[in-house]
């Protein structure tokens, strides 16, 4: 049996936030087991959605993110982390260009529960 593939070198996040531009659309820098490690960059207010099976991991890299609650908000600076618990709804707000990153299952849908235009698969970065 042959071993898996794995990376040499590691990741660099700003490296990676350099290589685009466009708000709420969520790349993927990595994969750990069944969870993906995404980048996206934020302004403004996302949609109210919740995620009915899974914890949902942000961090900010930059900037600063405010997670509404239905119960109060969460806001975040560089290095600070927050789990939204599953089935919890939520919606993300940034009065300020914000680079976060994400941590939650493959396949995991941006808007949760809600759908709608904002809805964009995350799109792989090498």
């Amino acid at each position: 049996m042959t071993a898996p593939t794995r990376k040499t070198a590691p990741v660099n996040i700003a490296d990676k936030l350099a290589q685009f531009s466009d708000l709420w659309s969520q790349r993927t820098i990595a994969a750990l087991n069944d969870y993906e490690v995404k980048v996206a960059k934020v302004h403004g207010e996302f949609v109210w959605h919740e995620h009915e099976d899974t914890d949902e991991l942000f961090l900010v890299v930059s900037g600063r993110l405010t997670i509404q609650l239905r119960d109060g908000d969460v806001v975040l600076g560089p290095g600070e982390i927050y789990v939204v618990p599953k089935g919890v709804e939520h919606c993300p707000k940034a009065d300020e260009e914000t680079a976060i990153l994400l941590l939650e299952p493959r396949g995991t849908l941006n808007t949760g529960s809600a759908g709608g235009p904002l809805t964009l698969a995350a799109v792989p970065l090498d």
